[in-house]
């Protein structure tokens, strides 16, 4: 991988560029899932190339290869000075980056046990075992199981002189439960909805989420839902599980802080953002007892944001994000830090693969915890609804007006967790909303959440963040807006 590197980074500074950097990737997926006892897809890849990104009289260029010949590497470091030169003729003003200093460094995420020495049946037939579970019970009509599992080692080199070698393995795995009756359609996951838990670490992952344990649960909730009565339509107070605040986290507070989104000159998959760079510093984001970090380190957990450098070579980074309800921060690059006045990029850009440009991404966009219980938070609560794993998202292209809908939840009437209730859902503004969070849960409640499919840019990037949250709770919001009885 280094000579490959070397051998475009050699080519793009002979060929005039100001600034280079490589990267190369070798990626490895396995996909493995079952439906109604059957195996569904077994489904294995491997992508091996390396990009070049270059700045060539004040303008950026990209050019990617999987063709790894001296030769070819070499049309693809001067195509990517070529483009550079091209776009210099319509630029508004010339690239300046942020400074950063030389790395040099070798690291590989924790991983207990390969994913891809286990064998393929043994996968199988423990996503089998599940399916089993959840039909047992009459009412399940449809049992859907997965498990994916990625290597990713890549090589960067920059004219910097940096040199980091980084190795990763991510981890999939969940189910979902689906009951249709008359009309109506109910569904239940777990871990979580959307493909269950994803954490950066190894096959041990799937040991730890106890899928067989928990499928007779699941398979009971999924039935029950349709004799429960609708979410009420009102104004209640809320409490969310980990993994629905987790989602509510990324779309009304991760996607708004990415810094290219406020500067107008990325808009697709997820649009733009309400937070305008003069409201850093001086918008109150949410209540006193709200902070949240973008943190990619290792120390953080092993979420899909964490690494050790970005696609930059800027080193992981913890940044706050909320302090205290105040809004301080965004996710920047070396390229964007400037405009707020910042010394240095936040540590991150990112690329899903060798043949695409850095984005800012989210990393682990965390909710930090408080204190207490989900039982306390119920017993301070007098009339309002427990809801728990999404069902369904809406929110604008500015990020600032949403409606979320969750698989179940719970009647709260005077502290105490009552009867079930079907649909639920809730909507509001993003700062109104987290204005009136009241209460956080305390660190032994708190999850790391691996969200596989955020799409960013055109042509569209699918990549990896991390949310952690502890169950919280918000007064007086509007519920029952999505599924409306």
């Amino acid at each position: 991988m280094k000579a490959f590197a070397i051998w475009a980074l050699d080519t793009a500074l002979t060929r005039g560029a100001t600034y280079a950097e490589v990267r190369v990737l070798d990626i490895r997926q396995r996909y493995l899932s079952t439906k109604n006892g059957q195996c569904s897809q077994v489904r294995e890849s491997q992508s091996l190339g390396l990009g070049v990104r270059v700045i060539a009289g004040g303008a950026w260029g990209f050019a990617a290869t999987d063709t790894l010949t001296r030769a070819n590497v070499d049309r693809t470091a001067a195509l990517a000075v070529e483009i550079a030169r091209a776009s210099a003729l319509v630029k508004k003003q010339d690239i300046v980056l942020a400074p950063e200093e030389k790395r040099v460094d070798h690291w590989a995420a924790p991983c207990r046990i390969d994913p891809f020495s286990i064998p393929t049946s043994s996968c199988l037939e423990l996503m089998l075992k599940v399916d089993a579970e959840l039909r047992r019970l009459p009412g399940v009509t449809l049992a859907e199981a997965a498990m994916d599992f990625h290597r990713i080692e890549q090589f960067f080199v920059s004219s910097l002189g940096s040199e980091i070698y980084q190795l990763k393995t991510q981890t999939g795995a969940g189910y979902v439960a689906t009951s249709f009756a008359g009309n109506e359609i109910q569904r239940r996951s777990y871990p979580n909805s959307f493909g269950g838990q994803y954490q950066t670490k190894g096959y041990e992952l799937v040991g730890e989420l106890n899928l067989v344990e928990n499928a007779p649960r699941i398979a009971e909730e999924v039935v029950a839902l349709h004799q429960c009565a609708q979410c009420p339509a009102g104004v209640k107070d809320i409490i969310l599980d980990s993994s629905q605040l987790g989602l509510q986290i990324h779309e009304s507070i991760g996607h708004p802080i990415e810094l290219d989104r406020v500067l107008g000159t990325e808009a697709n998959f997820a649009g733009m953002s309400f937070l305008t760079t003069e409201k850093l510093g001086k918008l109150k984001y949410a209540s006193d007892i709200v902070n949240v970090v973008a943190d990619a380190t290792p120390a953080h957990g092993p979420g899909l944001g964490t690494f050790v450098y970005d696609d930059e070579g800027v080193p992981a980074q913890c940044t706050p994000i909320i302090q205290g309800g105040q809004f301080v921060g965004y996710l920047t690059s070396r390229e964007t830090a400037p405009a707020i006045d910042q010394p240095r990029s936040s540590g991150a850009m990112r690329a899903e693969g060798w043949n695409r440009i850095p984005l800012i991404r989210m990393t682990n966009v965390s909710l930090l915890p408080g204190t207490g219980s989900p039982e306390d938070l119920i017993a301070d609560t007098d009339d309002g609804i427990y809801m728990e794993t999404n069902r369904s998202w809406s929110i604008d292209d500015r990020r600032y007006n949403f409606q979320f809908g969750t698989e179940i939840g719970w009647e709260i009437r005077g502290g105490k967790k009552t009867r079930m209730l079907k649909n639920p859902s809730y909507g509001g503004i993003t700062t109104d909303f987290w204005n009136s969070c009241d209460a956080i849960c305390g660190p032994e409640y708190w999850t790391l959440w691996g969200t596989p499919n955020c799409g960013k840019g055109q042509p569209m990037q699918t990549m990896g963040t991390g949310h952690g949250a502890s169950p919280a709770r918000f007064r007086a919001v509007q519920v029952g807006v999505a599924y409306p009885g």
